[in-house]
């Protein structure tokens, strides 16, 4: 069953076109993210679900019914859509248990609105907030705030939730943590939700699928492990950070470039081809622990980031022999001294090779 399907729309604001053309849908319980730069129309299709824009051209339906469309609009209030702003907009009058119920309306106080009072005091006990139920937004922190607005859309126990950049205010460590807590609940919830995000990392923790918007078109579709390992193009690569990028002429089905020789894929004989080499498909090493080919390069610098260690490299191309300066990445503590020189060899793996961009898909 799809909870929530855009179909065809297209949308623009002041003659300027911002979504040319969406389809999409989420499936029941399902965590969509849309995963793109600023202005690609992500928010746009929140806003335009919520009800709060109005439909120009295509239909978007809740539950197989159409909400919105050209000759129809389903006010915001009757859809029943759960709504995560990035800056929370809580209330500042109200108290914590306050805002978390006021979606459940002033008037209603039945035996359905007292089971999720139970509900939200329950979570306040889960999230360790149950002294603060009387307190004011503006005493809490903004890890705190999040939570409270958490748990403000998820009250009504809508079928669909739509979240906009909701960890965007909070510190790194913070954020991880409210990722984790925030996928949790709204699974356990069952609720189907679509979040806005141009973070790469944050949209693969998140989402059972990624959409990947660009100039208001969806270009790529999928599981978050086939967008990031099969990347349709080089816009969808550069989304997970920085690619040592080369890009070189198609010479009898390979491409050259100044780290190593790749196949080109069905790319035409002569065409240019853009060869993307992620920093941890160049795998720098001392010795002989690893196989396979392996190259040599000076040290530039070295960080150790926890996880794994960047370290920047300079080498002969092996194009034409000048110089070049690349990036590479190994998993746990690596810090070769700065001037020092290291062996590295490249993983096919983390090697992509594209052509001209590709258009939008839909489905």
């Amino acid at each position: 069953m799809t909870a929530l399907a855009y179909r065809d729309i297209v949308h623009g604001f002041d003659g300027r076109p911002v979504l040319d053309g969406v389809s999409l849908q989420v499936r029941q319980g399902e965590f969509v993210c849309l995963l793109g730069p600023s202005g690609c129309g992500k928010t746009t299709l929140l806003r335009l679900a919520a009800g709060l824009e109005i439909v120009q051209s295509g239909s978007i339906s809740l539950d197989e019914h159409v909400v919105a469309s050209k000759q129809l609009h389903v006010p915001p209030e009757q859809r029943s859509i759960g709504l995560m702003f990035q800056d929370y907009a809580l209330f500042p009058h109200l108290t914590v248990m306050e805002n978390i119920l006021f979606g459940l309306g002033q008037g209603e106080r039945s035996a359905i609105n007292k089971g999720r009072a139970i509900w939200a005091r329950n979570m306040l006990a889960r999230f360790g907030l149950t002294k603060l139920a009387d307190h004011y937004p503006g005493t809490l922190s903004g890890g705190e705030q999040q939570r409270v607005a958490l748990l403000r859309a998820l009250a009504p126990n809508p079928p669909v939730l739509l979240l906009d950049e909701p960890f965007s205010s909070l510190d790194a460590a913070r954020r991880i943590e409210m990722r984790e807590e925030t996928a949790k609940l709204i699974r356990e919830a069952g609720t189907s939700a679509i979040m806005v995000t141009h973070d790469g990392e944050e949209a693969m923790f998140m989402a059972d699928r990624i959409k990947v918007m660009n100039k208001g078109r969806i270009v790529q579709s999928g599981k978050p492990e086939d967008i990031y390992l099969k990347p349709k193009s080089a816009f969808v690569a550069s989304l997970f950070g920085h690619a040592n990028r080369f890009c070189e002429t198609v010479n009898k089905g390979y491409v050259q470039t100044p780290l190593g020789r790749f196949k080109a894929g069905d790319l035409s004989e002569g065409a240019t081809a853009c060869v993307f080499i992620r920093p941890e498909g160049v795998i720098p090493f001392e010795g002989d622990e690893e196989t396979g080919e392996a190259r040599n390069a000076e040290v530039v610098s070295s960080h150790y980031l926890g996880i794994a260690s960047h370290v920047h490299l300079r080498g002969k191309s092996l194009v034409d022999g000048a110089s070049i300066t690349f990036h590479a990445q190994r998993s746990g503590r690596y810090l070769p001294r700065i001037g020092s020189r290291t062996n590295y060899r490249v993983d096919p793996a983390h090697v992509f090779v594209f052509g001209k961009e590709d258009g939008g898909e839909q489905e």
